[in-house]
């Protein structure tokens, strides 16, 4: 019996053990046995991770019971899966999100903590990151700023004594004559990211409202409205012109890139967050950002198109809000967000930045443009966002665009009702 007694001790004493160590390892963002809390950063920006590493080792110097254990996925797999990932609170304690459809389902979801009494948030521009305030509060702070519209090869331009034009009869002119020169007018990745970047500057002027999508999403507008069937139709023109490469819409991003990177394309349809891997592919490239006029110069009422994305926020269900929300505070200190905004070639939306690179400063110089918010990102329902740009590939398969306009307000009907 005594020994039955004591195996009996060892084992429950074992279990216990084992319990112990189980619940230390068991969760990344919950404290280790040496009394660090480990924090999740989740993210897409693979290509930022060397950067964010070093601000990470920064902090951890500065903050020392605390670690940052950083995590990304790609940006497909970020915006089918993230919200699933930061549901239970053991992932992304910070965490970033799109603007747009993700931010909205992700917010509808409660997955954000109010930082509306942050000190922080005085470091911000604030007319750049009101995306992420919602019913009078701030939910998330975006950390980039992107102007999205094609990028030009400046040298081009000049041998054949082009500027960028001011209304649509420029453009189809400037397209004609690179076209007779033997140059492609624009690299167009029409197999995936082409349709919904160039889609926001040739709707920007078109649509009657800077809530058109919104308006169409609550069933008070549609698709088959002028402003839709006229941007598709400008494309339809492009596209017939043969102003776009042969095979755009089995083009994809890098192929697109490349033409442009190589000099055999005057324009790439993309955004200012692609200049800096531009230059770094060729370092001879001289480059600089137009966005198509689509209207007479008198009607224009944008130059441009900005998105603020990257949005920073702190999980709800984190367990360590405090030390999640201090190191968010760590990376809204404008030395900071200078340091990353530097070597990652991406502009951010922060107040007394510097710039180094000739890139970045390209993309500031947009700064003082009448530039409006991308369309694209007010279309929340992302069954709606894909619609829309599956109807510009409609457009360039051959559909009319009255009919292209037709089968995606039918999707959008769908999802009203």
């Amino acid at each position: 019996m005594k020994n039955i007694k004591m195996k009996s001790s060892f084992v429950l004493a074992l279990t216990l053990l084992l319990t112990v160590v189980l619940s230390a390892c068991g969760n990344s963002s919950d404290s280790s046995a040496d009394g660090k809390v480990t924090i999740s950063f989740l993210h897409w920006r693979g290509e930022d991770t060397q950067a964010f590493q070093k601000i990470i080792d920064q902090f951890e110097a500065k903050n020392p019971n605390i670690k940052v254990d950083m995590q990304t996925l790609t940006s497909d797999q970020y915006q089918s899966t993230a919200q699933a990932k930061l549901t239970d609170g053991s992932v992304g304690d910070v965490f970033a999100s799109f603007p747009g459809a993700q931010y909205a389902a992700l917010s509808k979801a409660g997955l954000y903590t109010d930082l509306t009494n942050e000190s922080f948030l005085k470091n911000y521009n604030a007319d750049l990151i009101d995306v992420g305030a919602k019913d009078g509060k701030q939910w998330a702070v975006p950390y980039q700023l992107v102007y999205n519209q094609p990028i030009y090869n400046t040298e081009i331009f000049k041998k054949y004594n082009l500027t960028p034009p001011t209304d649509w009869d420029g453009f189809l002119k400037l397209c004609a004559t690179l076209k007779q020169n033997g140059i492609i007018p624009i690299a167009f990745a029409g197999a995936d990211i082409g349709p919904g970047q160039l889609m926001n500057t040739m709707v920007m002027n078109n649509e009657p409202s800077e809530d058109i999508f919104t308006k169409v999403e609550a069933g008070q507008a549609k698709l088959t409205d002028e402003f839709w069937v006229k941007t598709l139709t400008q494309f339809k023109e492009l596209n017939d012109n043969g102003y776009f490469q042969d095979n755009s819409l089995g083009t994809k991003d890098a192929a697109a890139g490349a033409l442009f990177i190589q000099g055999k394309a005057a324009m790439l349809a993309s955004g200012s967050y692609q200049l800096a891997q531009n230059a770094k592919q060729n370092p001879e490239l001289k480059q600089a950002l137009l966005a198509p006029i689509t209207v007479s110069a008198d009607q224009a009422k944008y130059e441009g198109v900005h998105t603020s994305t990257f949005m920073l926020g702190v999980n709800s269900r984190s367990k360590h809000q405090a030390e999640a929300k201090k190191f968010l505070e760590f990376l809204s200190q404008p030395d900071v967000a200078s340091q990353y905004a530097n070597e990652t070639g991406q502009n951010v939306t922060l107040k007394d930045i510097t710039y180094d690179s000739p890139e970045l400063k390209i993309a500031g110089d947009w700064a003082d443009k009448k530039t409006i918010f991308q369309p694209r990102f007010t279309i929340l329902n992302s069954e709606n966002q894909k619609a829309v740009t599956n109807s510009i590939q409609s457009v360039l398969g051959g559909a009319t665009p009255e009919q292209a306009a037709q089968d995606a307000q039918a999707i959008v009907d769908q999802q009203i009702k």
